[in-house]
């Protein structure tokens, strides 16, 4: 119980995970021009909080 609780708490710190930003566009239903867009910003991988931010959504209703 010792070693999993420790393999808990030292695994990865807050805010190091990374997210694909291909498959963040395809979560999120953001057009390709989009995708392509955050794939220049952030190379293929980024942060969620940094792709959660950036990422623009097309107006559902005018």
């Amino acid at each position: 119980m010792y070693q999993s609780l420790q393999e808990k708490t030292e695994a990865k710190p807050v805010g190091e995970e990374f997210w694909n930003v291909s498959d963040f566009a395809r979560r999120y239903r953001l057009a390709k021009s989009e995708e392509n867009r955050l794939l220049t910003l952030f190379g293929t991988t980024a942060s969620p909080r940094d792709l959660l931010l950036s990422a623009r959504r097309a107006e559902l209703f005018s």
